[in-house]
């Protein structure tokens, strides 16, 4: 049994309509008349996405202060398979001046707040600041605080646009973020630019989707910067386990049906294939098991989950885009789940819950709920 769903917009006091019409940030007014699509001509689905990813018009527009021909970058990044690292370089050495004059430029006010006291550097802060898993109501209020007092933003790919308008008009914005294929910026880059601002006293966010301390790599930009002195504070965000399970009205435990969460990356360091190897510990049917960027290995994944144990009928669902009006997902036995994911063309991102927990949803199919032994747990609990 199976479910594709689209959730019905929820109408929220953030528009996720063009920047041009929002305030600026150092965004210059350009008249581009480039196609922004892939190579087979055809529009992406859901193409209006509410996050900014890696070729889109808006995150070009937010950091057009970086480059000295925004229209020529703008042209001539177009998806290309074979040509990510000379994208990222090309956006690099294009940055690199103006990344400059922004040290001096805060490095020169500094000097002269010290030279009004007792002459001590001011090192500055570093906020690592989780977005949640795309709805922009899901900030905290002290997300919201740190993001409006910001003199410098380096943002991932899956903060939502709606977040960024949050960002005061007279901040910088500075993409680094990572999809299959093409990283902006490496990991030691971005190491290295949040020291550089630090160390000339600016406040620098680091926006990250979700949770900093989830699968986002802020613990290791947290231990580079305090071995550096410099202090870095943590704002949580909602995780996308607990976002989008929420939407869906899935609770990640229930007594007397999952007595734990785990939660299991789909991918691994240097690409290599370790997260499978968990597959056998993780195959527990009293616990419900959350796959962050697994739509690549999930087939080789529940394969091994079900030959380790775990049901091949136990619920699970796939969300692309959880808690944003363009949510799409997928219910279905495990057994079935990636050749319906296949069919409903799901891409990136998309977060995987396995679990009984699942037949609890109002979204769950009701003629799969007689098929699952969850509800006579339910009742004898």
């Amino acid at each position: 049994m199976n479910l594709v769903k689209q959730l019905p917009s929820i109408p929220t006091p953030y528009s996720s309509s063009s920047p041009c019409t929002k305030k600026s940030h150092h965004i210059f007014n350009l008249n581009i008349s480039c196609s922004f699509s892939n190579n087979n001509n055809s529009a992406p689905p859901f193409s209006s996405s509410p996050f900014t990813e890696k070729h889109s018009f808006e995150r070009y527009q937010r950091d057009s202060w970086l480059y000295n021909n925004p229209t020529a970058s703008l042209c001539s990044n177009q998806p290309d398979d074979n040509s990510s690292t000379s994208i990222r370089e090309n956006d690099i050495a294009l940055q690199l001046p103006e990344l400059k004059k922004l040290l001096q430029v805060l490095r020169n006010k500094r000097g002269e707040e010290s030279g009004n006291g007792n002459g001590k550097r001011k090192l500055g802060n570093v906020f690592l600041v989780g977005t949640g898993p795309g709805d922009p109501e899901l900030l905290t209020l002290k997300a919201m605080r740190v993001i409006e007092s910001a003199d410098l933003l380096l943002y991932d790919r899956l903060v939502s646009n709606d977040v960024l308008e949050l960002v005061k008009g007279d901040a910088r914005l500075l993409y680094v973020g990572k999809t299959a294929g093409y990283h902006s910026r490496t990991q030691e880059e971005i190491h290295e630019l949040l020291l550089s601002f630090a160390e000339v006293g600016a406040t620098v966010v680091r926006l990250k989707g979700g949770d900093p301390l989830v699968f986002g790599r802020g613990g290791e930009e947290m231990d580079f910067l305090q071995q550096q002195g410099i202090q870095v504070k943590v704002i949580p965000g909602i995780t996308a386990a607990s976002g989008i399970a929420a939407e869906l009205g899935i609770p990640l435990t229930h007594r007397g049906v999952a007595n734990s969460v785990r939660f299991l990356t789909g991918h691994s360091r240097k690409g290599g294939t370790d997260p499978l190897f968990v597959a056998e510990h993780a195959a527990d049917p009293d616990s419900t098991l959350v796959v962050y960027m697994g739509l690549s290995t999930l087939p080789a994944l529940a394969r091994k989950l079900m030959l380790n144990g775990l049901p091949s009928n136990i619920p699970a669902v796939a969300v692309e885009r959880g808690t944003t009006p363009q949510q799409r997902m997928v219910f279905a036995e495990l057994k079935d789940l990636m050749d319906e994911v296949t069919s409903a063309g799901l891409v990136s991102p998309t977060l995987i819950i396995i679990g009984k927990v699942i037949a609890l949803s109002p979204f769950w199919p009701e003629t799969s709920k007689e098929a699952i032994p969850i509800l006579e747990t339910r009742q004898s609990s």
